[in-house]
C-alpha cells in the first residue's frame, strides 16, 4: 500500500490550505482513510477519518475550520483547512488502516509540511 500526501505549504494565519491522499488500492480496501499530524515537540494526533461506508468527523481542535472529503474515483482523501492557525502548524500525515484477523494494520504517507505564520 502506498498513500501519496500532498499540498503542504506555507500559508499566512487565517488562509487555507487543501491536503491530498491519493492510495494505491481502492480506498474501499480499507476501514477508513484519515489524517494525523505531528508539531514539533509533540505527539502525533488524529486530526480526521473518513469511514469506508462515509460516516466522517474531525477532532474537537479543528471543528469549524478543517473538514474531510473523498473522491472515490480517485482513491483519495482530502483535508480542507480553512482559517488556519499558527497552531496548526505540523507535519501532516496521511493514514489507511483495515483489520485482519491480527489486528488493525496501519499504513501512512510520507507526511506534508504545513506552516503557518502568524
Amino acid at each position: 500500500v502506498q498513500l501519496q500526501a500532498s499540498g503542504g505549504g506555507l500559508v499566512q494565519a487565517g488562509g487555507s490550505l487543501r491536503l491530498s491522499c491519493e492510495a494505491s488500492e481502492s480506498i474501499f480496501d480499507f476501514s477508513s482513510m484519515g489524517w494525523y499530524r505531528q508539531a514539533p515537540g509533540k505527539q502525533r494526533e488524529w486530526v480526521a477519518t473518513f469511514m469506508r461506508a462515509g460516516a466522517h468527523n474531525v477532532a474537537d481542535s479543528v471543528g469549524g475550520r478543517f473538514s474531510i472529503s473523498r473522491d472515490n474515483a480517485k482513491n483519495t482523501v482530502y483535508l480542507i483547512m480553512d482559517s488556519l492557525k499558527f497552531e496548526d502548524t505540523a507535519v501532516y500525515y496521511c493514514n489507511a488502516n483495515r483489520m485482519t484477523a491480527r489486528g488493525r494494520n496501519d499504513y501512512w504517507g510520507q507526511g506534508t509540511q504545513v506552516t503557518v505564520s502568524s
